[in-house]
């Protein structure tokens, strides 16, 4: 039976030992409420850290008392947990994504350990991976782990969804790490966010960063399909909704009323941290007393904090700043028996939240910027009489889909100051209305309904991976056949194939891995091994000086056997002198772009370009197809490049000529790009002719990325060593 492996920072349990025994607190979070429901319907593994540092000889007791809860402990350091959590998480990450540059601290160490740590959750996925498993990363504490996986696992799907908003380029460029994180979190074979502002801010990142453009919703990134969507997470809606009939519950709301007699309440419910807007809605208070006199000693604002990275100094700063404020307004308007603010600075626990949120009037929720904030859906969900008001920061995620709360921005505070008066001036028949209308929305999207949908999703995107590429079958067939096969034949495109592109395409130069897996395909008695690819002749010589790897290379021109270059046909270039000056042109009028130059062709890279790149390529070809109907020419779009050759260039035909006369038992052909397919149309309807990628194809197979072309390769020759 397959199982969904869920992976988060934290597990759902923090794991205390004292005295010598093991005790388990349960996370007050929703995801571990909302994941319950995927853990409901099959087996189900969490993968997390337990919340504390145990020693070397405590540590595998730890497993075993978690082993029985379907949870797997990630141990981390002290000194991990503060460069990973406190220092990369938290101190470049988290004020990056929340639009607060003011606040990162950029440390060489914090990176590596962040590194470090990603890596200690993929070893920990590795143990207990068995194929078939859904794998669920969760948040940007794990944004290097889907990459991770996939480069050790590559027949996987892996969903990841980001808690937090994800930020516009300009402020997403400033980290130095900025492409290993999109390439980790392109790992991922689906991407979930809470809005999509943040599909689109991480969409353009990736077109900017790293020259992928998202298209409906996917990105192609190694030869794979990656998409992308929004599933705003909820609450649990019923545990809100009922709170207020439990016995507990009624007790507090009891206490409280006779607390605030004849008094209005404003609630505010935060996490100690600058993203919240605590400052500015103090603020507010102060000018709405100013502005409003009529409501002083009938109003007062009661602000729950929960402690947060205290030992940081700017939370520290933002605690004091706090503290002043509230003395400040409290002295300003405060008489004997009113306090315009209350203050609570502890967690405070389920029933005493959910009293608050029954019997408050208004809930300010105005943070900053927020992925969600699931505050104010606690509220919405709390009120059994449908009255109150909800004053929504436009902020938030959840400012979308809860339209009918006063929104405001959160910086302004006099329009805050406004919408507090509206609130609490806002008729009784109104306040039904809305909070009535949210409530349905939040009954229907809750917390089930959003892990539900994700997994449901990451479903439908394996079973299109399965249906578009399935190397199982591949090697099924392909491996059995190659051993029993005595005369072969192999043909290899090379980039997008056997290496991975690059932004300089000078820099896709071979490497010992490649050159190992070839090697015992050189079997000079059994094998013809052809590198098959549209490079210069003399660059692809450079990279395969090794005799026995032959080439066929400027797409058929020119071909290596046995050490010795002869060209096939000398086609017609006097096209070259009329071309060459509108790729020069676009050159110029391209940065970033680079144009290639080859004996019986042109290409035109596009790939180290801004979004500029993709309109001047759309012009380029508009204006080749016309200069160039009356020629022998072809003009190919590929990955981030347009090349123009001669029509009479074609893999196809070069390999026709060479080796169809030849009585061949087995023939393999591998390739990426429209060029390829030529080849795959010649050659018998036995041949295990193979497309990397995603894209519609001639070929019998498909196979996902190059990766998994050096990996299938390893495999050809696996069985003979073992029989050896």
């Amino acid at each position: 039976m397959t199982k969904t492996i869920i992976i988060s920072n934290r597990l759902p349990i923090t794991v205390k030992y004292e005295q010598e025994r093991f005790s388990f607190q349960k996370s007050a979070g929703g995801l571990a409420s909302g994941l319950s429901s995927i853990a409901a319907e099959g087996e189900s593994i969490w993968i997390g850290w337990p919340g504390n540092s145990f020693e070397d000889d405590i540590q595998e007791v730890v497993k075993q008392q978690l082993k029985g809860k379907q949870m797997i402990p990630v141990f981390l350091s002290e000194r991990e947990v503060k460069d990973f959590y406190e220092g990369f998480s938290n101190s470049v990450i988290w004020p990056n994504f929340h639009y607060f540059n003011e606040h990162i601290r950029i440390e060489q160490e914090y990176w590596e350990a962040y590194e470090q740590v990603n890596q200690k959750f993929c070893e920990a996925l590795k143990e207990i991976y068995e194929p078939g498993d859904l794998i669920w990363i969760h948040d940007y504490h794990l944004m290097l782990l889907p990459g991770m996986i996939r480069r050790e696992i590559q027949d996987i799907e892996i969903g990841f969804f980001l808690h937090i908003p994800f930020p516009s380029f300009e402020l997403f460029r400033v980290i130095p790490w900025r492409e290993q994180i999109l390439e980790g979190i392109l790992g991922a074979d689906l991407i979930g966010f809470q809005t999509y502002d943040d599909v689109g801010h991480f969409a353009d990142c990736v077109r900017r960063l790293i020259g992928k453009d998202a298209v409906m919703g996917e990105i192609k990134h190694d030869n794979r399909i990656t998409m992308l969507d929004a599933f705003p997470i909820g609450i649990d809606y019923s545990r809100y909704e009922k709170s207020p009939d439990q016995k507990t519950v009624k007790t507090e709301i009891e206490k409280l009323k006779s607390t605030f007699s004849d008094i209005r309440l404003i609630l505010s419910v935060d996490r100690l941290d600058y993203s919240k807007g605590i400052r500015e809605r103090l603020r507010t208070l102060d000018l709405f007393l100013e502005k409003y006199p009529e409501y002083r000693e009938k109003v007062s604002l009661l602000i729950v904090m929960v402690p947060s990275r205290d030992q940081v100094l700017q939370y520290q700063n933002l605690k004091e700043e706090i503290d002043e404020l509230v003395g400040k307004i409290n002295g300003k308007y405060g008489v004997l028996g009113w306090h315009p603010v209350h203050y609570l600075y502890k967690q405070q626990p389920f029933k005493s939240l959910s009293a608050l949120y029954a019997i408050s009037d208004v809930a300010m929720v105005t943070p900053l910027r927020d992925g969600m904030n699931l505050v104010c859906k606690e509220y919405v969900a709390s009120r059994q009489d449908q009255t109150g008001v909800l004053i929504l920061s436009e902020r938030a995620g959840a400012a979308r889909t809860l339209t009918d709360a006063i929104r405001v921005n959160p910086d302004n505070i006099y329009q805050m100051a406004d919408a507090l008066h509206e609130a609490l001036s806002m008729p009784l028949t109104e306040q039904r209305a809305r909070i009535a209308r949210m409530q349905l929305h939040l009954k229907k999207y809750d917390i089930f309904h959003w892990a539900a949908s994700f997994i449901e999703r990451l479903k439908q995107v394996k079973s299109k991976h399965l249906e578009s590429a399935n190397p199982k079958q591949l090697h099924e067939q392909a491996l059995p056949a190659y051993q029993q096969a005595n005369k072969r034949l192999l043909l290899l495109d090379y980039d997008g194939t056997l290496v991975g592109f690059k932004a300089n395409p000078a820099d896709a130069v071979s490497d010992s891995e490649l050159h190992n897996l070839i090697e015992p395909l050189l079997d000079g008695t059994k094998n013809a091994l052809f590198i098959v690819t549209g490079r210069d002749r003399r660059i692809i010589d450079e990279w395969f000086p090794d005799h026995r790897v032959n080439i066929i290379a400027e797409h058929g021109i020119w071909i290596r056997e046995h050490g010795e270059w002869r060209k096939l046909f000398d086609p017609d270039a006097d096209w070259k002198e009329h071309i060459l000056p509108i790729l020069e042109l676009y050159l110029d009028r391209t940065p970033g772009s680079i144009l290639e130059q080859k004996e019986h062709s042109y290409a035109w890279h596009y790939r180290k370009t801004n979004e500029l790149g993709e309109l001047r390529a759309r012009e380029l070809t508009t204006t080749l197809n016309y200069f160039t109907h009356n020629m022998n020419v072809q003009i190919l779009q590929g990955n981030k490049v347009i090349e123009v050759k001669s029509s009479l260039i074609n893999k196809g035909l070069t390999v026709k000529s060479l080796f169809l006369e030849r009585n061949w038992d087995f023939i393999l052909s591998i390739g990426d790009d429209t060029t390829d397919e030529d080849m795959f149309r010649v050659l018998p309807a036995d041949a295990f002719t193979v497309k990397v990628g995603d894209s519609q194809t001639d070929a019998r197979f498909k196979i996902h990325s190059w990766r998994e072309v050096r990996s299938f390769l390893k495999k050809m020759h696996e069985p003979s060593q073992s029989t050896a």
